[in-house]
């Protein structure tokens, strides 16, 4: 069976989570500026309570951004280091979609508007529709104030609104959501469950071409999630 290891670190969360013999482990802990001298703790504790070492994983996954410049660089860092090491290949996962897929699997929202905080007044804005148990992308995924913020043309039915840009740019952003979390992070269990999807269809990566997206680099050109 696959055996897969996800970690985060995009935002305030610092998370990881574990796939291994159909069971999936996770630890979760929001800790701002700690997430360079927690996460691999944080790893080696899941390893271990799973019972197997580094080398049973067949592949690793990482929020690979949009997300806080710094945190982003500590998950693409741990992340490559381990994979050369390990031979192993990687799988980049969009913080917006992991953290749509959360909107899902805790709200049970099928539609969601995710909005993280980009600070200097810009929010990262991506909108994702559920299909076959996996937020898929609705348009393209940008920064941008927030009152450029918008629905996918095509929007019907309920949206969602989830991430730390609502919390704190709500009311700019647009009103015909049917609920809303501004407290809602990217965590590594649904980090993973995307990472699954794409190992199924064989988007695994080289440990090389682990980097980051920022979004902030590229605002003319927004990049697509994978």
């Amino acid at each position: 069976m696959t055996t897969l290891l996800a970690l985060d670190t995009a935002t305030e969360a610092c998370s990881v989570a574990l796939l291994h013999d159909g069971r999936v482990l996770s630890h979760y802990e929001v800790i701002p500026r700690l997430h360079a001298q927690r996460l691999l703790p944080m790893i080696q504790t899941l390893l271990a309570e799973a019972g197997i070492g580094l080398a049973a994983l067949d592949a690793i996954a990482f929020g690979r951004g949009p997300g806080a410049f710094t945190g982003v660089r500590i998950a693409v860092g741990v992340v490559q280091g381990l994979a050369f090491a390990l031979e192993r290949p990687v799988l980049p996962v969009s913080n917006l979609a992991a953290l749509a897929q959360r909107a899902w699997r805790e709200r049970g929202a099928r539609q969601v508007a995710t909005a993280i905080d980009a600070r200097m007044d810009e929010v990262y804005w991506g909108c994702y529709r559920l299909e076959a148990e996996e937020m898929r992308l609705a348009g393209e995924e940008a920064v941008l104030p927030p009152e450029r913020a918008h629905l996918p043309a095509d929007a019907t039915g309920d949206w969602f609104g989830a991430g730390t840009g609502w919390g704190t740019f709500g009311e700019r952003l647009p009103s015909t959501v049917a609920g809303r979390d501004g407290t809602l992070l990217p965590h590594a269990e649904d980090l993973l469950s995307l990472a699954r999807h794409a190992w199924t269809r064989g988007e695994a990566l080289p440990a090389e071409e682990a980097q980051p997206v920022y979004l902030r680099d590229s605002v003319a050109t927004p990049k697509k999630a994978p």
